[in-house]
Order: C-alpha cells, then sequence, then structure tokens
C-alpha cells in the first residue's frame, strides 16, 4: 500500500471518529462507507461475525456493540430514522478482521484499530498480573496473621501446617500434594503460588474467615480451630459451585514469583525510559 493511500485511509478514519458516553467510538453507518461496503445488509453481516467472536471472547457486546439510531437524507430534503451502532475500537477491529481482506480499506483497518487494541490487551493483562501478585501478598497476610490467632489458642506451626492442609482438602477436594502435581507446583513451594487468582482469592476468605471466629467463638485447641477451618473452606467451597465454578478444575496459574519479577522488571525499564526523556 503506498504512502499516500495510507494517509488518505488514516485520515477517513480519524475524521469520523467520536466520543459516545465518553469512550471513543465509530458509527457503523459511517465506517461501512469508509471500509468500502456499498450495501448496509452486506456490512450488517460483518458485525453479527464481529458480534460472535465478541462474545467468545467473553466481552459483554452491548458495551461495544451499542444500539443506536441516525437520521439519513433522503431525496428532497426527507429524512428517515435508521438502526446504526456506535462501536468502539475493539469493535472495529473485531469487524475489520471478519470483513473481506482484499479491499484495502480492510487491510488497513485491521492494522489502524489493532494498535491500540493490543495496547488494551497488553494493559488488560499487566492489571491481571498486578491484581494476583496483590493476592497472593494478602493471603499471606491473612495466614500470617491466622498463625499468630492460633499460636496464642495453643496450636504450634506444626498444627498450623496440618490445619492448613486440611483446609485445602476441604476447599479443593483434592490433599495438597496432588493438587501441587495437577498445577505442576514443585514440592518445595507453596500451593498458592500456581493457583489462579480466584483460587488464591477463595483461600483467603476462607482463612479470614477462620481468623475472626477462632476469636469470636473463643476455639482453643488444634481440634476445634481444624474443624473451623474444614467448614469454612467448604462453606467457600460451596460458594462457588453454585456459582458454576469447580476450583480444582480451575487452570493453574503462572509460578507468581515470576510474574511479580516481570512486574516489577517492567517497572525498571519505564523508569529508566522516563529517566532517557
Amino acid at each position: 500500500m503506498k504512502t499516500e493511500e495510507i494517509k488518505e485511509l488514516f485520515e477517513q478514519f480519524e475524521s469520523i471518529v467520536c466520543l459516545y458516553d465518553g469512550v471513543e467510538c465509530w458509527s457503523a453507518r459511517e465506517l461501512c462507507s469508509v471500509l468500502g461496503y456499498v450495501q448496509w445488509r452486506n456490512f450488517e453481516q460483518i458485525i453479527d461475525k464481529a458480534k460472535s467472536a465478541c462474545e467468545s471472547a467473553g466481552m459483554p457486546v452491548a458495551d461495544h456493540f451499542a444500539d443506536v439510531s441516525k437520521m439519513i437524507e433522503l431525496a428532497k430534503g426527507a429524512q428517515r430514522e435508521v438502526d446504526d451502532y456506535m462501536l468502539t475500537r475493539y469493535a472495529c477491529y473485531l469487524i475489520a478482521q471478519n470483513g473481506d481482506p482484499r479491499k484495502p480499506q480492510i487491510a488497513f483497518a485491521q492494522n489502524y484499530f489493532a494498535v491500540q487494541t493490543r495496547r488494551a490487551e497488553l494493559v488488560q493483562k499487566r492489571l491481571s498480573d498486578y491484581e494476583r501478585v496483590q493476592a497472593r501478598a494478602k493471603l499471606a497476610e491473612t495466614e500470617k496473621r491466622l498463625s499468630g490467632v492460633l499460636y496464642e489458642r495453643g496450636v504450634d506451626s506444626r498444627g498450623f501446617a496440618i490445619i492448613r492442609s486440611k483446609g485445602d482438602r476441604a476447599l479443593f477436594h483434592l490433599d495438597t500434594a496432588l493438587l501441587k502435581r495437577k498445577l505442576g507446583a514443585p514440592d518445595s513451594r507453596p500451593l498458592a503460588d500456581f493457583l489462579p487468582t480466584i483460587g488464591i482469592k477463595a483461600k483467603d476468605f476462607a482463612a479470614e474467615m477462620t481468623s475472626v471466629n477462632a476469636e469470636q467463638k473463643n476455639l482453643h485447641g488444634q481440634m476445634a480451630i481444624e474443624k473451623e477451618h474444614v467448614d469454612n473452606n467448604v462453606a467457600v467451597r460451596n460458594m462457588l459451585l453454585s456459582r458454576g465454578i469447580v476450583p480444582e478444575q480451575l487452570p493453574a496459574g503462572e509460578d507468581v514469583k515470576k510474574v511479580e519479577r516481570r512486574l516489577k522488571s517492567e517497572e525498571k525499564t519505564l523508569i529508566k525510559g522516563k529517566k532517557k526523556k
């Protein structure tokens, strides 16, 4: 594609962007023309495919394909109201991906919309990584606090390890060692380092309840607190199951230590980049 063509197409796409509810969007009717489609009904078929792709990706379709209407000019100054969509950059990207690649406009659009879409995906991935690291740190704090509470109530470190292990079995219906093998976690590493975020948060919630109830119910000794912890993990498991989530069937998370190192490395790179400027 020649430089002149790229510049012209870039200007066309930039000229039809607008803000809709504070979000950068494009009108489907206007995009239809810029992408080289003459018949709206043909373009609607592409939109339907893009919607299906959006749904398959687990994204809320209505957030990216907003139903609106607009007035169009007819002969002799008449007007007619027609259906339209306000499309986010991600929606436009999906439309371009499902369009006719032989059209130069489609080829350009695939790259034009992919640039920012890719950035959004990277931000989303980083936020997901950050949330997991934070969840793991929170669980470590909770378990440290729980260990202190239990120590004051006659449970030593060995007893705490047994209580935690039985809690894992109640939550995941697998003992800790077996679950580690299932997730590919080394025996020497904590199970939580390889759990997905929701699994980490589930363990944290159960441990928080045990810490609170051990004090409120004035529990003492390993047996009483062990029963409390198992009951709390069963309650959390039942809550997850009621929402269609089977904790032991969730895929393993990346080693949280590696994720943490990657986030710190990215931060150092960003800081160096700012200093150079």
